[in-house]
């Protein structure tokens, strides 16, 4: 198997070709919040929490860690002032949204006490909109019990009607909700 070698935060790590940059990290002890990833699933990039600054040749830019490849002499910071702004904006967009639970440290950790992007459009929930449920029923499951449904601040996770038996009876993504539970299992939710 072939290897690369890369640089994250000062340190040299070196893994399999074909890993992402957040593998690299993991793989040498060097945390990265993330709000969408779970081992169990293909890498989906959707929070953007994971962002990290590279450097490839002269060029420095923002990339998702969970999905970018490890690359040889990539340069990876995981802590810049970018990288910190990026995470409490991503926060304060879903603070409204998730008020209570893991957000809450996350938010903590970060320092922001509050959203500018309250609204009496957003319903709070202990959801986060991860999709990880949605995920680990389509691609582990097989069931395609669980979706999303709507945009913007109306967005939300749902059952479908022909599979709500299912989902029901399962609740195996339970274990992988960042909110502790599934958390839009109610009628009104159904798609």
């Amino acid at each position: 198997m072939q290897e690369v070698t890369l640089e994250i935060d000062g340190m040299k790590v070196t893994i399999e070709d074909g890993k992402t940059v957040l593998e690299a990290a993991r793989k040498a002890g060097i945390p990265i919040p993330t709000l969408c990833y779970h081992e169990e699933l293909e890498p989906f990039g959707a929070c953007r929490f994971c962002m990290v600054e590279i450097t490839k040749g002269k060029r420095k830019r923002l990339v998702a860690s969970c999905v970018y490849p490890a690359e040889d002499g990539l340069i990876v910071k995981t802590n810049t002032e970018r990288v910190r702004e990026i995470r409490r904006m991503i926060l304060e967009l879903l603070l409204p949204i998730a008020p209570a639970g893991p957000l809450r440290e996350l938010a903590k950790r970060y320092g922001v006490e509050k959203s500018r992007f309250q609204s009496d459009e957003i319903r709070p929930t202990h959801c986060t909109l991860c999709g990880m449920c949605v995920r680990y029923c389509n691609e582990v499951m097989k069931y395609d019990a669980v979706s999303f449904v709507g945009r913007g601040v109306y967005k939300a996770v749902a059952l479908t009607p022909e599979a709500r038996d299912l989902c029901v009876f399962c609740r195996k993504c339970y274990t992988i909700c960042e909110a502790g539970r599934f958390p839009m299992l109610a009628e009104e939710y159904s798609i």
